[in-house]
């Protein structure tokens, strides 16, 4: 090998290096943020908003409902929009920290519309 070329080929491989930490460091930064939970809207009752469980999300699943979306009845929590009922005795069904319906649903996939998670103010008599 020449004395050029064992100059170049010494100087690739710094600038690989620096490339490969640089995707390992960016890489690690979008896993990171995707395992944080996502916040809900500031309400009149939690005007700092809140966060939604990891468990519930995955950074886009999660949303406050418009009125008539989720309704009580009897049999439990109908989903308007997919005609999913949610027992109120079910372990997806939370307590919702800002007294408004949230509703946490798959996106995508065979389960899209599917519920994970409900947050539900205080029932009403």
């Amino acid at each position: 090998m020449s004395a050029a070329t064992s100059r170049s080929a010494n100087a690739v491989q710094p600038a690989g290096r620096l490339l490969f930490s640089l995707f390992a460091i960016g890489a690690t930064a979008m896993l990171t943020a995707a395992a944080f939970a996502h916040d809900a809207t500031p309400t009149a009752a939690k005007p700092q908003g809140w966060s939604y469980p990891f468990a519930c999300c995955a950074n886009y699943d999660c949303r406050t409902t418009h009125t008539g979306e989720v309704l009580e009845k009897p049999e439990g929590y109908v989903i308007a929009g997919t005609g999913e009922v949610v027992p109120m005795s079910d372990k997806r069904v939370k307590d919702s920290p800002d007294g408004e319906f949230h509703w946490c649903a798959h996106q995508a996939g065979l389960d899209a519309g599917k519920t994970i998670c409900l947050f539900v103010p205080p029932r009403s008599y």
